[in-house]
């Protein structure tokens, strides 16, 4: 089945060049202008990922983000900001968005990136039918177990709510434990894609997992390495 987008845009001339580009993908796109119309077409639609813009008339871009997040946290939400919002850009990715793209954007660039959000859906949506092949097998660090195939991760006895990406990234740190990963490697592993600039992402990413994580216990299975990056500490997973 076509993947299908939601755009967010109050502004036809770029909807109009999202469409061409998102079209070019195969993906099914429709389009509204503000934030109440978007409410009703995710009400109704069937949605991989929403491009949502910031400012909006009516309910604004962020406010969305968070309802988007909160009741369909499956849909992936790509903020379209312009270079200097960066305030809002952090606020919107500490409020659940996936990624964000600055305006203007080159379209390979914009591709590539949705690419990449729709890598970390399917992920999230066609695991049910897969047979549990030894790379699918379940993996069990200590008190951390991150099951591919039923898409859930759990420390201890507590299931993690965690959006697509949060999983993917989780995934990926316990796939190579106790290894240190720079802001740059994380996103050309995790995101697909490396450009300079989108630090932010990977910042907040990790704020919102170590977050969840110590939720239920998990201060410090994250760990920071100053001047280098950030890695996953079993010494952490394995004790009480």
């Amino acid at each position: 089945m076509q993947p299908q987008v939601l755009i967010v845009e109050d502004d036809q001339d770029i909807a109009r060049l999202l469409q061409v580009h998102l079209t070019e993908l195969s993906l099914g796109v429709d389009h509204v202008f503000d934030g109440e119309s978007a409410i009703d077409k995710l009400q109704h639609g069937n949605y991989a990922i929403v491009l949502l813009d910031i400012m909006l008339p009516g309910v604004d871009g962020l406010t969305l983000c968070r309802e988007i997040k909160t009741s369909t946290p499956h849909i992936s939400v790509v903020l379209l900001t312009s270079k200097s919002s960066e305030m809002d850009r952090i606020i919107g990715l500490e409020m659940g968005a996936d990624d964000y793209i600055c305006k203007p954007f080159s379209y390979r660039e914009f591709q590539a990136r949705v690419k990449a959000q729709l890598r970390h859906v399917r992920l999230l949506q066609a695991t049910e039918h897969q047979n549990a092949q030894p790379e699918h097998a379940p993996l069990q660090l200590g008190r951390l177990g991150i099951d591919t195939i039923c898409h859930e991760a759990s420390l201890g006895a507590k299931t993690l709510d965690l959006t697509a990406t949060e999983f993917e990234l989780l995934h990926f740190f316990a796939a190579h434990p106790n290894q240190v990963f720079s802001r740059n490697q994380l996103l050309e592993s995790v995101w697909g894609y490396q450009h300079s600039g989108y630090e932010h992402t990977v910042n907040s990413h990790i704020n919102r997992l170590r977050s969840k994580l110590e939720k239920f216990g998990g201060e410090g299975v994250i760990e920071t390495v100053w001047g280098v990056g950030y890695k996953l500490s079993t010494k952490q997973l394995t004790q009480a």
